[in-house]
């Protein structure tokens, strides 16, 4: 008996198959992908002053409001936890400790999203219980806001 072959169905509920990443996507992993290439040629010398200006020019390329919230969390950041390295992941303003990244933020343009983000790492010691929150849609930093973001990245930090 001959086995034959049967073309291999898609297990999706939905009965949609894969497009694939979007464009924002792949320019995202794109980022990445010269993050990496950049952090390897500078070396272990690099210090924190080249990847801030990296952070800070992504930051000035934002549209509003989110260039504003976004330099506003980098001040909050660095006073709320100044072991906190700044540096960009997949094209985001991040924050990182020992190289690992713990926080980062993430305009509603990056992936054409109604809000911006704010959200942490696995890395991130935000631990309670079984579940607890790991991103934040920020449509606006308000005070309240601003405060509650300065006692988690302290909490994360730690």
């Amino acid at each position: 008996m001959k086995d034959t072959k049967k073309p291999a169905r898609s297990t999706t509920a939905t009965g949609k198959t894969f497009e694939g990443f979007t464009d924002e996507e792949r320019g995202a992993m794109k980022e990445r992908a010269q993050e990496l290439k950049t952090s390897a040629r500078r070396g272990p010398r690099a210090g924190k002053v080249d990847e801030e200006a990296a952070v800070l020019a992504k930051i000035a390329e934002m549209q509003e409001p989110d260039r504003v919230m976004a330099a506003r969390l980098h001040v909050v950041i660095k006073e709320s936890a100044p072991g906190l390295s700044p540096k960009l992941w997949y094209g985001m303003p991040a924050y990182a400790k020992d190289g690992k990244v713990l926080c980062f933020f993430q305009s509603a343009q990056k992936f054409n999203a109604r809000c911006a983000t704010f959200g942490f790492s696995d890395s991130a010691n935000l631990d309670e219980g079984a579940m607890w929150p790991a991103s934040y849609a920020l449509k606006e930093l308000t005070a309240e806001a601003e405060a509650r973001i300065r006692v988690l990245v302290k909490k994360a930090a730690n």
